[in-house]
């Protein structure tokens, strides 16, 4: 991944390019982890002798603990500063992999694992609120186009680099390898990072209440509806209930943020009404942040609930390794990595609801194409072409969506707006990976005979990369096949969002000087940039 040699001048004057760099090596670690132990399974089922919930629960662990702080977290940036929420996180993240890779039960990997998920989500939101305070927003999207590629190019080779490591040197080793990055990652960020400055507000206990408890109720009920097959989960109570009950308190919540945020000069004292609001709501009166909200929402829904399916039909129905199967991505991360510095420049220049938009219609064009090869004796170039197209796509969606949402921020607001954005981006993974379970095991049902009766062609076997029937190969990769569709239809939702996205300011101000030096000219003037008649 290259970038661009123009310099760019940061807001303090220097180029803010270092500091950037130091923060996306932690950044890349956490995204990793949330999908590297995947591969690492069926060594954690032999290792510990437990059972297959219990191993889904080490990865569950890290995304539940994830994805509820992050409205908070976002906010602790712009209180004590983002760069020391960053580097606490990132310690608790580093000594937590440490924990993960020295542990003995699976017990222990949980809980370690809920730590990684903490410190996870304390780094997270000061990358992005770093970028919108270090860099001006018109040479903004170069810099978000390196944080999207790191988010993609992350999510997409964990799977990779999970096969690599357990193969090669046990299952520890998905954890031990962060230590060494985490602890030069602290000694940069230390030495790059600015110091920002913050300010000095009461932080609101309530709304930290609030929206802990229903972001748990929502994510935890969301992301284990499926295994308990939406029947009760917490003694007699349902998972519906638990979501419902969630999106209850959420909604409790934003009403209290409206109420802390309506009279901002005559707040009522006492520790429940004299303290900033947790989300400042008026963020969302920038069309662009809510309509960049909604893409990326179903932007993680996609990344999350492609792979999948593609995953199980390498595994299951074309006989792959896990190795084999997570190599099928590469071309993805090669090219989203590779073309983000390009598609980061173009977002800084030109409407970004064009890059967008193209990027958005390929990754759908892209996973119908997918769908439509995805058949049992496919030849594997024909499954590579959809994938790297899927890889052009990526590399245009995280610059526009991501400057998009931060280019107005206000400074005071940078780390809020950014834990805002993650948290719709880390639902929509939650939900991504809800949908395709309950899509996949719907069409294998619908599709493939005997998928019920516990034998070789039962969904259990075949999710967990058991030998096939020859009989049912066919009909198990067009559920395969068919389930990639749904990650197509909720990225149009994506699309449309992108569609409405409004000019950016920097653009507009352009535009208007451009206006200007045409007003200015004098009658028989040539255009700017030509040279006069001689």
């Amino acid at each position: 991944m290259t970038l661009s040699s123009e310099r760019v001048v940061g807001t303090d004057g220097t180029s803010p390019w270092p500091a950037l760099w130091a923060l996306v090596i932690g950044f890349f670690m956490i995204l990793v982890d949330a999908t590297i132990v995947t591969v690492a399974t069926p060594a954690l089922l032999s290792a510990f002798g437990t059972d297959v919930n219990s191993v889904i629960w080490v990865t569950s662990a890290y995304l539940l603990a994830y994805a509820v702080p992050l409205l908070i977290t976002g906010r602790l940036g712009d209180r004590f500063g983002p760069k020391r929420v960053y580097l606490a996180g990132l310690a608790v993240f580093t000594l937590a992999s440490l924990w993960c890779g020295l542990t003995t039960t699976v017990g222990g990997l949980i809980l370690a694992r809920v730590a990684q998920g903490l410190g996870a989500a304390m780094m997270t939101p000061q990358t992005m609120a770093v970028i919108t305070r270090t860099f001006p927003a018109a040479q903004r999207g170069r810099a978000m186009s390196l944080w999207g590629a790191v988010a993609g190019v992350a999510t997409l080779t964990g799977p990779i680099l999970g096969g690599l490591l357990v193969g090669g040197l046990g299952w520890q080793w998905i954890f031990f390898v962060n230590v060494p990055f985490g602890v030069a990652a602290f000694v940069a960020v230390w030495k790059l990072v600015p110091s920002l400055t913050v300010s000095k507000r009461r932080f609101d206990l309530v709304g930290v209440v609030l929206s802990a408890t229903g972001m748990f109720l929502l994510v935890f009920g969301i992301q284990e509806g499926q295994k308990y097959d939406w029947g009760p989960i917490v003694g007699a109570v349902p998972v519906w209930a638990l979501i419902v009950t969630g999106a209850a308190v959420l909604v409790v919540f934003v009403w209290w943020q409206a109420v802390l945020g309506s009279r901002p000069g005559d707040r009522p004292g006492g520790w429940l009404g004299g303290s900033e609001p947790l989300v400042t709501l008026r963020l969302f009166r920038d069309r662009n942040f809510s309509l960049a909200n909604i893409a990326i929402c179903t932007v993680g829904f996609a990344i999350t609930a492609q792979g999948f399916p593609l995953m199980i039909y390498a595994q299951s129905v074309r006989g792959f390794s896990p190795t084999e199967a997570a190599l099928l991505l590469a071309p993805l991360a090669i090219l989203s990595g590779g073309l983000a510095p390009w598609t980061g420049k173009l977002t800084d220049r030109i409407h970004p609801r064009l890059i967008g938009g193209f990027g958005m219609a390929t990754f759908v064009l892209g996973l119908l194409w997918l769908a439509l090869v995805m058949g049992p004796d496919t030849p594997v170039w024909q499954l590579l072409l959809p994938i790297s197209l899927l890889g052009v796509s990526n590399s245009c969606v995280w610059a526009p969506i991501s400057t998009s949402a931060t280019r107005n921020l206000p400074m005071d607001q940078a780390g809020s707006g950014s834990g805002i954005y993650n948290t719709t981006r880390q639902v929509g993974a939650v939900l991504g990976s809800a949908g395709i379970a309950v899509l996949m095991q719907s069409r294998i049902a619908a599709l493939v005979p005997g998928a019920g009766d516990g034998g070789s062609g039962s969904p259990e076997t075949a999710a967990a990369g058991g030998p096939l029937p020859e009989a049912v190969r066919g009909p198990f990769a067009d559920a395969m096949a068919q389930s990639v569709l749904l990650p197509a239809a909720v990225l149009v939702i994506g699309l449309v969002a992108v569609a409405f996205f409004a000019t950016p300011r920097h653009l507009l101000a352009r535009r208007s000087a451009t206006v200007s030096a045409d007003e200015v000219a004098p009658v028989g003037a040539p255009p700017p940039g030509e040279p006069l008649a001689r």
